[in-house]
């Protein structure tokens, strides 16, 4: 727990003076909780768990992104979906608003609520990972 603190605050303190939208969404997000930080093996978790109070069709992040997030995923219909990896789509989480956007719809369908600062700070942390 306290390498997880001291890591999230080493990556924030150590990118301050240059800090990108990435970095800056994670301190928004830090900011508006109380955590101990973040963790990629609870976005990661978060990434493959099913879920029961969102739409049928899509019960985990899965079922659109697939478990290999570094691959292309496809929507229930067919559209597809470019990697949610960072190493893989190196512009992904450089909009704040259309990390918000996806982070609003996409945690509704398949929570059925929005998704904590911490759950997003979380999931953001495993795919810059990636």
């Amino acid at each position: 727990m306290k390498n997880a603190i001291a890591i999230t605050l080493a990556m924030l303190l150590s990118t301050a003076s240059s800090a990108g939208p990435r970095e800056d969404q994670l301190a928004q997000y830090a900011a508006a909780t109380k955590s101990a930080g973040f963790s990629a093996a609870r976005g990661q978790t978060l990434h493959t768990q099913n879920f029961a109070g969102g739409k049928p069709d899509t019960p985990a992040c899965t079922s659109c992104h697939g478990k290999d997030v570094r691959g292309a995923g496809r929507t229930p219909v067919g559209k597809a979906i470019e990697a949610v990896a960072v190493s893989v789509t190196p512009t992904r989480y450089t909009d704040p608003a259309k990390v918000e956007k996806w982070f609003k719809r996409n945690c509704n369908e398949v929570l059925g609520r929005e998704c904590t600062p911490q759950e997003k700070g979380d999931w953001l942390t495993y795919m810059i990972a990636q």
